[in-house]
């Protein structure tokens, strides 16, 4: 029972941090009103997370740990690159749709905190692209690919899936929809960017 209310209260916690660095971001969140989110008191939230950093550490790799593993298995499966393009496209645009904050989370850590990187390179989450990279090169060879690298053509997969989500304010001004047009946008892009890489790549 104490176990179970432990999980419950962490779960608590993590879950009032996403919503307080969501929109205050790691420099403007309180632990104060971090623990009033979570209907706990600000020593209780302290022997959970020692410190502000620990805790937005916490809701980041939560979040990524949630993403990864899908991402990994769709990386290193022995299907083509084009169905590669099309599943990491279709799955990482249905989970950031699920979860919107975690491309600014990413980019605000980093830039706040280089270092913060090294700390998830030994974690088995972070993404592996080897197994993706000799697949390119593979299929490039048998001339099924035009001449790309691994690396540039999973940055290309990257910026066209992340940008819309870490812009979003932007495009929603410049396609003058709101939130629920903008979602259909992202939905659409599942298909839009897939064909528009395989369409890139394909000889």
């Amino acid at each position: 029972m104490t176990k179970r209310k432990d999980e419950n209260t962490e779960l608590q916690i993590l879950d009032a941090a996403k919503k307080v660095f969501q929109t205050k971001g790691m420099d403007g969140a309180r632990m104060q009103e971090i623990a009033d989110m979570a209907n706990i008191n600000k020593a209780m939230l302290h022997y959970y997370y020692r410190s502000k950093q620990l805790l937005f550490e916490a809701v980041f790799k939560n979040a990524f740990a949630l993403l990864a593993p899908q991402l990994n298995i769709i990386l290193n499966d022995d299907s083509s690159i084009e169905n590669k393009v099309k599943n990491f496209t279709s799955n990482y645009i249905s989970f950031i749709i699920k979860h919107p904050y975690l491309p600014n989370f990413i980019i605000q850590e980093l830039n706040r905190n280089p270092d913060f990187i090294e700390k998830l390179q030994g974690n088995s989450t972070l993404l592996n692209i080897d197994k993706f990279k000799k697949s390119v090169e593979l299929e490039v060879s048998q001339g099924l690919l035009k001449p790309i690298s691994g690396e540039q053509l999973f940055i290309n997969i990257l910026a066209l899936n992340i940008f819309p989500f870490v812009a979003k304010p932007l495009v929603k001004a410049f396609t003058k929809e709101n939130d629920k047009g903008f979602k259909k946008l992202m939905e659409d892009r599942k298909t839009e960017v897939s064909e528009f890489i395989i369409h890139a790549i394909k000889k």
